[in-house]
């Protein structure tokens, strides 16, 4: 490890030390600025409403608990009750941490500070960008000790686009989602923005928090390389915000057949103004400053380094670099426009599902933090809240992977039997169609059978499955 990722690792530490003992790393009654609340569940005792799971069932349209005290928020539908189902048949709900690892802090912090181990072997590929810039892409190509599966019967293998979170973080979560995707059968490609993870700038420019111009870029590329494959694609953390910004801007011409996003930030600019615990704010501004140092002098001429690097809070950071440039200077206001993961979030065409927790440090109480109306309005996304799991952590006992990976999985293959179903619906349909058509130059057409015919429920890709 670089000697200043020992100094990050062992300033976590510290912090994650503090934050066991201090009770103000919890932000029991922290709202979000300018967020729009739900009707308040109290917080004198917040640990005992969500042990209970009261939080979860006041945000739910399922009243049905799920295994391990989970809930499915979400608009009802077809597809929603397919996930439903699938979801109550889950093992991987089931089986909880150990006593000593459901707090949120011990899950929030071991997945970012432990190191990642031996982790997958990587083939790297770099993507020249319409602007000369660069960005980066890891294919896992092993280990699969255990054998792979098939996940697309009579099909190509799918791809798995997985972006890591918005500082560039590689964590050992993203690496061992890719190492059970690898082995159940998915080509798993990691997406790097500029400067990111040994990426180099070659150019004065980074990729701001949500815009998906080079992820569209990436995503050609990698149509172009598996032009038959499906792909589905995975976020952690902040980097949801990107693949957000991509389903709404590409709409239906996205090429993805589902998505999900693991702890994600949705209230993004509500986020960077209200700031996090002060542990994780300073751990992450920390390791942006570290991350950005090697590019000090290659970015003198867009910004002013001496203010970034001074930058006390990851909203004065975001501000300094993105804002206060020196040849385009914007304001707050213009750059969330530009920038807010949801702004087209009504042209997302693609299943989405967010995996949050209510126990969240990072991100907090979802309460406050998701837009729940989201969840109850659109029928393209769902939530998924459990009781525990911190902020992308949703870890079990070793050597079991994190229990959002396994449904996260579980979640894309049942996507992907429930669209071949449809499809065996849809070819139902035009051969009954074909039928009667046939008939109908012998003879008229009784009404009966034209009435039978127009109720058959039918899948198509202009959301028919979310009737």
């Amino acid at each position: 490890m670089p000697p200043w990722g020992a100094v990050l690792a062992l300033l976590l530490a510290a912090l994650a030390l503090l934050g066991l003992l201090a009770p103000w790393l919890r932000r029991p009654g922290r709202r979000a600025v300018g967020a729009k609340t739900l009707p308040d569940v109290g917080h004198q005792d917040d640990e005992a409403e969500v042990e209970g799971g009261d939080l979860a069932g006041q945000l739910s349209h399922w009243r049905e608990p799920l295994p391990g005290g989970c809930r499915l928020i979400c608009k009802p539908s077809a597809l929603a009750q397919c996930l439903l189902r699938a979801l109550r048949r889950s093992a991987a709900l089931e089986s909880g941490p150990r006593s000593w690892l459901s707090g949120p802090h011990l899950q929030t912090l071991c997945h970012f500070i432990l190191p990642v181990g031996p982790g997958p072997e990587l083939a790297r590929e770099y993507l020249q960008l319409t602007d000369d810039g660069l960005v980066a892409l890891d294919w896992v190509v092993g280990p699969c000790s255990r054998g792979r599966r098939v996940t697309n019967a009579g099909g190509l293998p799918a791809v798995l686009l997985v972006i890591p979170n918005a500082w560039g973080r590689l964590t050992r979560n993203v690496l061992g989602l890719c190492l059970l995707a690898l082995e159940r059968g998915y080509y798993p490609v990691i997406f790097h923005r500029r400067g990111h993870h040994g990426c180099p700038l070659i150019s004065p420019r980074l990729q701001p928090f949500g815009d998906p111009s080079d992820l569209k870029e990436a995503v050609t590329y990698i149509r172009f390389r598996h032009p038959a494959a499906p792909l589905f694609a995975v976020s952690e953390g902040s980097g949801s915000a990107l693949l957000l910004s991509y389903l709404g801007e590409c709409g239906s011409s996205s090429y993805v057949t589902g998505a999900a996003c693991i702890s994600p930030v949705l209230r993004c600019r509500e986020w960077f103004e209200a700031g996090l615990p002060w542990a994780y704010e300073w751990g992450f501004l920390l390791q942006q400053k570290i991350a950005l140092s090697r590019y000090a002098t290659a970015l003198e001429d867009t910004v002013d380094t001496g203010k970034l690097f001074q930058s006390r809070s990851l909203r004065e950071f975001e501000e300094n670099l993105f804002c206060h440039t020196k040849s385009f200077p914007i304001s707050w206001d213009t750059y969330w426009d530009h920038n807010d993961p949801l702004r087209d979030v009504d042209e997302a065409a693609v299943p989405v599902l967010c995996i949050c927790s209510c126990d969240d440090p990072v991100c907090g109480p979802p309460d406050h933090t998701l837009p729940t109306e989201l969840f109850h309005s659109n029928p393209y996304f769902f939530l998924l809240l459990s009781r525990h799991g911190g902020h992308c952590g949703f870890l079990r006992e070793e050597p079991l992977p994190a229990w959002s990976h396994e449904v996260t999985l579980e979640y894309f293959r049942d996507l992907t039997e429930f669209f071949r179903a449809e499809e065996r619906m849809k070819g139902l349909s035009r051969r009954r169609a074909s039928f009667l058509g046939g008939r109908r130059r012998w003879g008229n057409l009784q009404k009966r059978e034209i009435s039978s015919s127009s109720n058959l429920e039918i899948f198509s890709w202009k959301r028919s499955y979310t009737r």
